[in-house]
Order: C-alpha cells, then structure tokens, then sequence
C-alpha cells in the first residue's frame, strides 16, 4: 500500500525544487495547505517559474522573510517514488537535480490555468466531393484516434490550409466543439485476443505475464532472431499490466517505427496508445503529460524521454531493440535510457522487459550472471525462415572505377528484379560522399565551426556538417586555391548508391531512406508504407532501415561496406557492427514461402572475427569472446568508465583547466580509479569551441560518482568553460 505524501498546511515552510539552477528554496505553502510533490508556480527574483514541492522547509531565517507559493499549479502531485527516481538519477549520473526536475516537466504551458478550446471531431456526413487535400485532413483525423485537434494543429499536420478544414466543417464531416484542454485516452482493451502463438512464444508469453502478476520488480532480456515475433509476446505482458489497472511504456529507438507499431497496439487492443516523441504537437505532448500523472492513460509508446513522464501508476516497462545507441542522451543531461528503465522499475516494483535480436553486452552479461532472467526464441514466426548469409570477398570482385556496387551483388539484384522481388543496399553512411577534396591543391572542404569535414548531400545540393549542422551551397571553385571545376567526391553515401543504382537499374523504381531526406515523421511513414505495398523495387538506406520495418516482398540485403564499422579504438566497434549487420540482414525473407531471405556483405576482410561471427550464426560464441576480451582489460561491463569532457572557445583556457584537474586527481587514485589524459578529443572543435576529454577508469565495485564529485567540487571552472561527466559512456568523440 502506497504511503499518503507528506502534508503541509497553510503558511508552512516548504523547500521548492524549481526548473532554475538555485537549488532547494523556502516558500509559504499556499491557503488550504500543499502536498509533497505537488507541482507549483513560485516567485523567483522578478519572475515566476514552475517547481515542484520537495519537502519540508530548512531555512532557519523568519517566515515573515518567505515569499508565498504563487499558484499551485493543475497538475497531479509527483508521487514519492518518482521523485526517489529523479534524485537517484540525478546521483547516478552526477546531473544536477534540477536538470532531472526539467527534464520530468519537459511539457508546454504547465503554468496555465484549466481551458477549454475549439477542437475539430468527426461529424458524420460524407462531404459533396473528396479533394486531394481533403482526404489528407481525413487520414490525420483517423492517425490520431481520440485525439482532439485544434483546426490549425488539424491543417499543419495534413499540409494544407485552415480553409480546406473549415470547408469540411461546413459540409459537416467535420464538427468543430468546444472541450477541455485535455482528455483522457481511450481505454485499452486488454482482454481483446492477440496473435496466435507458437509454442516457444506462447512459453515466453506466458513467463511475462506471470512476472507481472507478481507486483514485484524483474528485468527479463527477451531474445529473439529478427522476425521471430518479440513484439507479440511482450505485447501480451502489456495486456497483463492493463488488465492489474497499471500502466505500461513501450520504448522505441527511432521515431520511424512508431507508426507502424501504434498501428499493431490499435489492432491488438481496439484502440490507440499514447505517444511522446518530438513528432506530435505541442497539445498532445501536454495532454499526454496530464493524462499520464492522472492514470487517465493507459499505454504509452514513446522516445528515450517518455521514461521521465510522471506515471501515476507504472507496472511495466518495455525497451524494445534495447541494444540500440539512440537510448543513450549525450547532451546536457547524460543517462541510458535502458539502464534508468531498470533503475525507475525496481523503485515502483515494476517490470522490465529488454527486447533485442542482439542485445547489448552489458544485458547479455546480466543474464548470464542471473541478474536478469531471459527468454530466447529462435526461430521465426510462421513460414518465415532466417536469410541465408554470405560474404562478397572485394578482392576478387572486378570493380569499376566509381562503383561501390560489386558484380555479384549487381547479379543477385538483377534475378530479384526479374522474380518482382524487393532488394535493400545498405550503407550506413548519409549524403553523397563524406569528402569533397581540390585535386587541384589536395584542399578538403571542412566545417567553419568544427574539425570535421562537411558532406555533400547532392540531392539538395548542399554541403552539411554532421557535428553542427551548418550547410552551405555546393561550391564550384576551391575556396584555398580558387581553381574552377576541380572539387571532386570522395567515397560513397547512400545518395552516391541511389546514382549507381539509377544508372545501373534503369528501368527499376529506387527510394532512399535517410534521416535527412524526410522534413516530418508523417513524410517518413507514408514513404516506408509505400514501400510495403512493393511498389519500390530498390531501397537503398541507412541504419534507419535496419530495425524494425516488414517489408514483406524483401528478399534481397546487400551491405555495400560490412567493412565500415570495423576499424578504429571504439570499445564497441565489434559489438556494434555484429548488431547492424545482423538487423539489417533480418529485414529478409521475413515472409518466407516464395521469397526466402539472401544477405550479402561486401568485404574486403571476408575472415575478420566479426564478419565470421554474423556469418556463422554463432551468436553465443561472439558474445562469449566479446566478453572475454572486455573481462581481460576490465573494461565495461566488467569495469567502470566515466567521461569528462571539457570545453571552451580558447584552446588554452580548455587545455590549462584540463591538465589542473588532472595534477590534483588524488580523490580518483583513492577510490581505485585510473585517469587517463586530457587529451584532445577526437573531434577536437566542434561549434567553434575546442574540446578535451579525460577518462575515469575503475574496478566494477570502485565508488565511481563519488569519488569524481570528490574531485570537482574543489576546483571552479573558468567563465565560459563547460564540464560534462559522462557515467558508462557510449562514444568516445
């Protein structure tokens, strides 16, 4: 039974946490007393900013002195477990608290008042004619279910104006009503049936409902090849987390996939869930974030942030493809989302579930040790059988001069055109070449703010820098040498492929699938759905097409460079190139029958370990070497790392400040802990302001965070200069 929050009456000192770096601040709660937890509006200096009551008041100064609470604001109270859960968090990954507390109410106009506004619904009657456009605004009305939509939100997200939504309304398809600002979600139905299962799902299914009878908390790594059915089985926790009256989050790596997915959840329990990712408008992230805190949702499918959402009730926990680097945060707050899922369940008693066909190390090791339970499930679902896999061996491939496409792989393409079958390339590389050079002088164009080279991305005729984003037009002349007509691409980007491809394949229809290629979430899913129906006969991607999507007359994967990911000092890199070539090869032949599954990698090392590993099938046997070369060097998850990364717009003022910190480390040595550097990071300047790393190297038991804060806290930072620590860090840029 939960504990009733602690209770301050009228004019009694309470200690405010607000949204502004100042701490823990007294007020005088408000008439008729507050609760701990409770959201508030406060005065601070001339201003009023929102805060959360956090506790009793400390201050030993006169309560005349105090100002009094503005407004309480309308929202649920934080629970005790949630504000245990940011304070950890907040210890875990040395982030001030208030930056976990901006974080948790990351939700526009949470100091307005309740209102109610004129929102659009379906009216009933079919309209005199059906336009392009209107046909638009209808699939956006049925894309978001019970949602309401204000006429402009409605027309934004169609693409069209506000005059062809109130044409609609006059002809009465639509209605336009007024309503409260926010309302509850559509009830689940957990009761409606799933999917048949298998036998090997149907066990699992059944392990994770059991787990979530319990009320008690547990981590379950969920394993299964590519296509073998994850989604269903945890899909079936999900129905038993509703039908115990709790509420479930389903995290998702890319926005890519929520469509698609949201769809299943529709079809499995009659209605939508609730989502929270950067694609929904302002009143839907707001309604979501009320509805959430109230128990008046009761699923939500959301990014790496929805964990932060203040559930009233939360019971289940899913992180599906939980091995993916997006779940990591790198900027001003750094945390995994997978590891803070693991940490906010075992404060709620709630359930984890880790769904990945190549999971992470750390959970791997996790399940082999007992830590967390897990279930596998080997083969694919129904007919469906795993691609037979093979190496291209570019050595022996008779390769043109400015083709990435080799002869075998042009062959195998070529019989999937013929059979009306679908092939993917792979290249996890964006734009049309990662380096445009002067053959004039040997000039590589590079960014103005950073130390990375730009990219060309021709389709929109722009060169891009991937650290800050600046563009600039294509340039026809050398800005070093000023000679004309002498820039030339370097290596190939998707973009690059899609060229080939078109020369190559003339008559075939090719789509590219790029982040940078799509301006909406909508742009993306209506391309991947096309795509679905087989009317694109070459996809040419990225990692986005990886994991995920059924493309179901796929039965083709070229990896144009399986060789890409293998080289440098990243702890990961054989970890993470296992994991994409295996995603990226499973999106084959999930359909099975007349179409099985080939996936070919072009190598010029067709006997590196890793490319022998995701050949062989072995999986176990890669992870078994993986961690025993990481338990050798004690490094992660068999030893603890945390980065610093420091910077300034000055070089020496970074660089003075590094090597200070680094001359006074005594703190670390006495906790075990090794520091090596400062050294230049990789990607020494990036915005105009240079950087320098330093690395906190520690036995797995060693008291890492506080042994750092031990070593900070003593020295002030110069003016400008930003310091970030890095707990179990994913990149090393």
């Amino acid at each position: 039974m939960k504990t009733p929050p602690a209770f301050f009456p009228t004019a009694a000192r309470i200690a405010v946490l607000t949204v502004e770096p100042v701490g823990l601040l007294d007020y005088l709660a408000p008439d008729g007393g507050v609760v701990r937890g409770q959201p508030v509006l406060v005065p601070l200096g001339p201003r009023k900013v929102t805060g959360v009551v956090w506790d009793r008041g400390t201050g030993d100064f006169d309560l005349a002195r105090l100002r009094p609470v503005a407004r309480v604001l309308d929202a649920e109270p934080f629970d005790g477990a949630f504000l245990e859960f940011l304070a950890r968090a907040a210890d875990y990954t040395l982030t001030p608290l208030f930056l976990m507390l901006r974080m948790a109410m990351r939700a526009p106009d949470l100091d307005q008042p309740p209102a109610a506004r004129r929102v659009i619904v379906p009216g009933g009657s079919a309209p005199p004619r059906m336009t392009e456009a209107r046909e638009r605004v209808m699939q956006v009305v049925a894309d978001h279910g019970g949602a309401s939509l204000a006429p402009s939100e409605l027309a934004h997200l169609a693409g069209v104006g506000t005059g062809v939504v109130k044409g609609l309304v006059a002809a009465g398809t639509l209605a336009e009503i007024q309503a409260p600002r926010d309302l509850p979600y559509p009830p689940l139905d957990p009761l409606r049936p799933g999917k048949p299962l298998d036998a090997d799902q149907q066990a699992a299914a059944d392990a994770l409902r059991g787990a979530v009878r319990s009320g008690a908390y547990g981590t379950t790594l969920l394993r299964g090849v590519t296509g073998s059915g994850k989604t269903e089985v945890y899909l079936e926790a999900v129905a038993e987390c509703l039908a115990r009256g709790r509420q479930a989050l389903v995290l998702l790596p890319e926005i890519a996939l929520s469509a698609e997915f949201i769809d299943r959840v529709e079809a499995r329990f009659g209605a939508r869930p609730g989502e929270w990712h950067s694609g929904i408008t302002r009143s839907e992230r707001r309604r979501l974030w009320h509805m959430a805190g109230r128990g008046e949702v009761g699923m939500v499918v959301g990014a790496r942030s929805a964990l932060f959402l203040p559930f009233r009730n939360l019971g289940l926990i899913v992180v599906d493809e939980e091995h993916d680097s997006s779940y990591k945060q790198e900027d001003a707050v750094y945390y995994s989302a997978r590891d803070m899922a693991v940490l906010r369940a075992s404060i709620l008693g709630a359930q984890v579930v880790l769904a990945s066909a190549t999971p992470s190390l750390e959970s791997w090791v996790n399940a082999a040790s007992g830590k967390y339970r897990r279930l596998d499930l080997r083969s694919r679902y129904g007919a469906a059988e795993l691609p037979d896999m093979a190496a291209i061996d570019l050595r022996a491939e008779e390769m043109s001069s400015g083709r990435w496409i080799s002869p075998t792989l042009a062959g195998a393409v070529e019989s999937r055109l013929a059979r009306g079958e679908q092939s993917l390339l792979f290249l996890n590389r964006r734009g049309f070449a990662p380096v445009t050079v002067c053959r004039a002088c040997g000039e590589q164009i590079g960014c103005h703010h950073c130390d990375a080279r730009m990219v060309e991305h021709r389709f929109q005729n722009r060169l891009v820098c991937h650290q800050c984003g600046e563009t600039r037009p294509i340039p026809t002349a050398c800005s070093s040498c000023k000679v004309e007509g002498k820039l030339a691409p370097i290596g190939p980007g998707v973009e690059r492929i899609a060229e080939e491809v078109a020369a190559r394949f003339p008559d075939a229809k090719a789509t590219v699938l790029s982040s940078d290629l799509f301006q909406s979430a909508r742009a993306l899913k209506e391309t991947i759905a096309e795509i679905a129906t087989g009317d694109t006969q070459i996809i040419i991607g990225t990692q986005i097409v990886a994991k995920g999507h059924n493309f179901p007359r796929l039965s083709l994967v070229g990896v144009i460079d399986a060789d890409l990911g293998l080289q440098g000092a990243d702890l990961r890199a054989a970890e993470r190139s296992f994991q994409l070539m295996r995603q990226v090869a499973g999106r084959a032949g999930r359909q099975g029958g007349a179409a099985p599954g080939v996936a070919l990698l072009q190598t010029h090392q067709p006997d590196h370990p890793v490319i022998r590993a995701i050949l062989s099938g072995e999986d176990e046997a890669f992870w078994n070497a993986e961690a025993a070369g990481r338990q050798a060097n004690a490094m992660p998850p068999f030893g603890r790392l945390a980065g610093i990364i420091l910077s300034h717009p000055d070089l020496g003022v970074v660089s003075d400040f590094a090597c200070h910190l680094a001359a006074h480390a005594g703190p670390l040595e006495q906790a075990g802990a090794h520091l090596w550097g400062p050294a230049p990071a990789p990607i020494a300047r990036i915005r105009g302001r240079h950087r320098m790393r330093m690395l906190v190297h520690a036995p797995r038991q060693a008291p890492v965070q506080s042994a750092i804060a031990d070593w900070l806290a003593p020295h002030k930072p110069p003016a400008n200069l930003r310091l970030a620590v890095d707990i179990d860090p994913q990149s090393f840029l």
